[in-house]
């Protein structure tokens, strides 16, 4: 019977394959990689798997359990631990010329620096900032006043950092100048210097659930995010906003965009993935930081005073709305969203994008007015279609809202109903066939002005979809590439290792060669098959066959002036006893002439004493008148 093809498990099971591994791993492990991206997560473990050769996750878990040493070699192909020493230059060159300026310039002078490294790795990352500062600030200084905390959840990897011992290739990236004041040579490698590697403080650290450093004004994470999934990493962005001080800084790696977190973070440079700390954060954005970083009590009296606010805002008798100071609808009472149709999902979106902000009246000029005079802009007699008995009037108030006395932080639009005055002054100096016709028109322009609305919402709704789709393409290659390097370093580890191993075979086999070339007895190995192994040069002379010509073939079957078949006793005898054994010989040379040839038979042992073949030594004796003739000639 022909064998069955394997069976590959479907998407369901293998979803619950990798949950019940993930589950394992936080139970046993206490490492939750609940919030990864799920097709690269499998990705590294099926590569464990494979050079483990075990097929499905459910008899890897298995074996996790009987072999625990396996749990920190999973964890290095999970987390991928490739950095490097200023790795993108151009970032670091924006960071070191225009960040650390502004960030140094902005603190008093004997204040504190500090500043966070997540996913650090092997430590180069937090070294690089280190140099840099120690640049701008002098070693007295930077000592005094800078403190860097780098963090892993690889223990393997802060060992490392903590050592700061890397190859010539790893250091290949830091200028000369660096190398030489920041370094010492230690036989083949190069050690960060004592006084810049006390700053730099080393712990385990799970951005997930570990509570964030405080009080930073730099924290580095550089192509660590886009291993999380969209919700992961706006818990973890959450947390970054947290420990950043008020002028602190956040710079990404460069396939890391903050796409969908920008109420958190304000980009510095996009092109190098630098963002400041968004200080004008709305009540729900505050909500959603304390929420994210567990302060529970603080959370809930602000959604206290969020309801209280809600509430007394809704009742208010005249549609209102609020707008911030970027153009975005921050709040809208039940009158405004039952008078101008807005629903919840319009909390949030650019007021110019509503309707409202062009129809009836276009609105968005003297909201600008307001903004920039600083004062209320009062817009009146402003028609509202409604069912019968016809328009509404309304007449609208923009209040710029100005904190602390001087910065205006957003603006107050009030719709107040002015319907009746105005119907009493048209019914006046207006006929009822005109106010007919002039709604037909005002109604005509609405509906094209709609159906424009309409087209464009959803031109923009596209573009926004292929672009979260670009963004995560770039991470998954991004995170294909870091992977393959990971790869790459381990076959040169392994090319290395091979390439001594060979120099070690040829030393060998030349040693091997030196001696049997010395050796004036003939020499032959044989395996236990009694295969001719090695044939030296002295053999060949001696019966004329040459060493390739014998190698690998059966000793009984050449033919040569030996009678290699009366060996066969003292051979077989030598092998099965393990002692010595010596046989003289008739034989011919390969010159056709006769001679006695003496042959030794040894036993072949390895390192355990175990026979694994026979060494034989032949030699050509003298013959009893041979003998005589060289003493006569000699008397």
């Amino acid at each position: 019977m022909k064998d069955q093809p394997k069976r590959l498990p479907d998407d369901h099971e293998l979803e619950r394959q990798s949950d019940a591994l993930l589950l394992y791993l936080k139970r046993t492990r206490g490492i939750d990689l609940s919030g990864y991206k799920r097709p690269s997560l499998l990705r590294r473990i099926t590569r464990r798997m494979e050079a483990v050769k075990i097929e499905g996750i459910d008899r890897y878990i298995d074996y996790l359990e009987v072999h625990p040493e396996e749990f920190a070699q999973l964890f290095s192909y999970l987390l991928i631990n490739v950095t490097a020493f200023f790795r993108d230059q151009p970032a670091w060159d924006y960071l070191n010329e225009t960040i650390l300026p502004q960030l140094i310039e902005a603190k008093p002078p004997d204040a504190e620096i500090r500043v966070w490294s997540a996913g650090c790795a092997s430590g180069q990352e937090p070294y690089s900032i280190a140099m840099l500062l120690c640049e701008r600030l002098g070693m007295e200084a930077f000592q005094k006043r800078v403190k860097i905390y780098a963090s892993d959840m690889d223990q393997g990897a802060l060992q490392e950092a903590r050592q700061a011992l890397y190859t010539a290739k790893d250091v290949e990236a830091v200028p000369q100048p660096l190398i030489d004041k920041y370094f010492e040579r230690v036989e083949q490698r190069y050690a960060v210097h004592a006084d810049v590697r006390r700053t730099v403080i080393f712990g385990r650290h799970d951005l997930v659930s570990d509570a964030p450093i405080s009080r930073l004004d730099l924290l580095v994470c550089r192509n660590t995010l886009m291993y999380f999934n969209a919700e992961m990493q706006d818990h973890i962005l959450a947390r970054f906003h947290f420990a950043l001080n008020e002028t602190g800084y956040l710079l990404l790696g460069k396939a890391e965009m903050l796409l969908t977190h920008t109420n958190l973070f304000t980009p510095i440079d996009l092109k190098h993935r630098i963002f400041a700390k968004a200080t004008n954060l709305g009540v729900r954005e505050r909500l959603r930081v304390l929420h994210h970083i567990g302060e529970e009590e603080a959370a809930h009296r602000l959604t206290q005073q969020l309801r209280v606010r809600d509430l007394s805002f809704n009742i208010a008798p005249y549609p209102h709305l609020v707008v911030d100071l970027e153009g975005n609808v921050v709040l809208a009472n039940d009158q405004a969203r039952a008078v101008f149709g807005l629903t919840p999902d319009d909390i949030g979106r650019p007021f110019r994008d509503l309707a409202i902000s062009y129809r009836p009246l276009e609105l968005r000029g003297p909201l600008e007015q307001a903004f920039t005079g600083q004062k209320m802009v009062r817009v009146p007699n402003v028609a509202r279609p409604a069912p019968d008995p016809g328009a509404r009037q309304f007449e609208v108030e923009i209040v710029p809202l100005i904190e602390d006395g001087r910065t205006i932080v957003g603006a107050s639009l009030t719709f107040r109903d002015v319907s009746e005055v105005v119907r009493l002054h048209g019914e006046l100096h207006h006929s009822k066939q005109e106010l007919e016709t002039a709604y037909e028109e005002l109604q005509s322009t609405n509906e094209e002005l709609e159906t424009t609305n309409e087209e464009l919402q959803s031109t923009v709704e596209e573009l926004e979809t292929t672009n979260e789709e670009l963004q995560s393409t770039n991470e998954e290659l991004e995170t294909m590439n870091e992977e393959l390097q990971s790869t790459n370093e381990e076959l040169h580890t392994v090319n290395a290792e091979l390439r001594e191993r060979t120099e070690e075979l040829q030393r060998a086999t030349l040693f091997q060669e030196s001696i049997l070339a010395s050796l004036e007895s003939g020499v032959v190995v044989l395996d236990e098959d009694l295969t001719v192994v090695l044939w030296n040069h002295q053999i060949a002379e001696l019966w004329g066959l040459r060493s390739e010509e014998a190698k690998g073939k059966s000793f009984a079957s050449l033919d040569i002036g030996l009678p290699v078949g009366e060996l066969a006793g003292p051979i077989h005898t030598c092998i099965n006893t393990g002692t010595h054994q010596a046989v003289t010989l008739n034989s011919v040379n390969r010159r056709g002439r006769p001679i006695v040839c003496r042959v030794t038979c040894s036993p072949l042992r390895d390192g355990k004493s175990r026979i694994h073949g026979v060494l034989l030594f032949m030699e050509e004796e003298q013959r009893e008148d041979e003998a005589a003739a060289s003493a006569s000639a000699t008397s």
